[in-house]
């Protein structure tokens, strides 16, 4: 978006721009689709402690990031605004528990299952809309969360418990979703301020694993702190690229290249773990995937609809 001093005019979305959304988009959502192979080499530390230093790390690259960029006016605004700091504190709270359960589902050996929260997500989302917002669901959209439901019943089956891991991620990410639209801010400044209200504790918590002598970032090594070190770095640069590829993408493009990331997971836990796929689960995961054809479909041809009402 470019800002002139009486006038904002929108960049348009050509050729070349969309062809370098696309890559970023595919870049951001490939990142994320491959964190599964990271996480386990940062063994001997726990789920908890990796995303203590996931947080604090992220935010000192954020804050790099900012400086550079002088960025700066948006926090000042937002320290006179109680209910967006109320919000980003939800946000930021529901992001850990996202961030936290992923770490913890990946370093278990349930991969597939923390691809399966993922799959979800948008069956969750549109759920949210209809129990927070009053939204009215056509068919199409009531046909998937039907489908939605019974496979989570299937799975539940197949794994012989609910597959809470995936639950709680795809809630999690669902609620945050809904706040991060509440609030509004660019996905950079967005970060900043969740992991500023996340870093307080984060550093307590590692400041007195280290003081009992359970740490791991001092006493392992140069090669692991570096390793630890190195999840600020992955976390940003994935969204960095997100949200270039949204300013250079049709949300329609960008709805569908989202799906690479649980897709990757997916295939990590099968091929590469190697974790166990029963029938039943292969049933389960097949109803989820009918779920979102299904979505995807009705999305098609709503914005075919509309294009064709435009051409009118």
């Amino acid at each position: 978006m470019v800002t002139s001093r009486s006038t904002q005019v929108e960049t348009p979305i050509t050729a070349d721009r969309s062809r370098e959304g696309l890559w970023l988009a595919i870049a951001a959502y490939g990142m994320w689709g491959v964190f599964p192979l990271y996480f386990p080499l940062l063994e001997p530390a726990g789920a908890v402690e990796i995303l203590a230093q996931r947080i604090v790390w992220s935010l000192a690259l954020i804050l790099v990031i900012l400086l550079i960029r002088r960025r700066w006016a948006w926090a000042g605004r937002l320290l006179r605004q109680p209910r967006q700091l109320g919000m980003l504190s939800l946000a930021a709270v529901m992001i850990a528990v996202n961030w936290g359960t992923y770490i913890y589902g990946v370093n278990s050996g349930d991969v597939v299952e923390t691809s399966l929260g993922y799959f979800i997500n948008p069956l969750l989302t549109i759920a949210l809309g209809v129990v927070v917002l009053r939204e009215r669901l056509g068919a199409a959209q009531w046909i998937a969360v039907g489908i939605g439901l019974v496979a989570v019943l299937v799975l539940t089956f197949g794994y012989g418990r609910p597959p809470w891991i995936a639950l709680v991620l795809a809630v999690a990410f669902a609620i945050y979703g809904f706040v991060k639209k509440q609030v509004n801010l660019p996905a950079l400044e967005g970060l900043a301020a969740e992991t500023a209200v996340l870093t307080v504790p984060a550093l307590v918590y590692l400041v007195v694993l280290e003081a009992i002598g359970v740490g791991t970032f001092l006493g392992h090594g140069a090669g692991h702190s570096l390793l630890l070190v190195l999840t600020g770095l992955l976390t940003v640069v994935p969204l960095v690229c997100f949200g270039a590829s949204a300013t250079r993408l049709p949300l329609s493009t960008l709805g569908l290249v989202q799906y690479l990331g649980p897709v990757l997971q997916f295939l990590v836990g099968v091929v590469i773990n190697h974790e166990q796929m029963t029938v039943t689960r292969w049933v389960g995961f097949g109803l989820v995937w009918l779920a979102l054809a299904v979505l995807m479909a009705d999305a098609v041809r709503r914005l075919y609809d509309v294009r064709r009402t435009n051409v009118r």
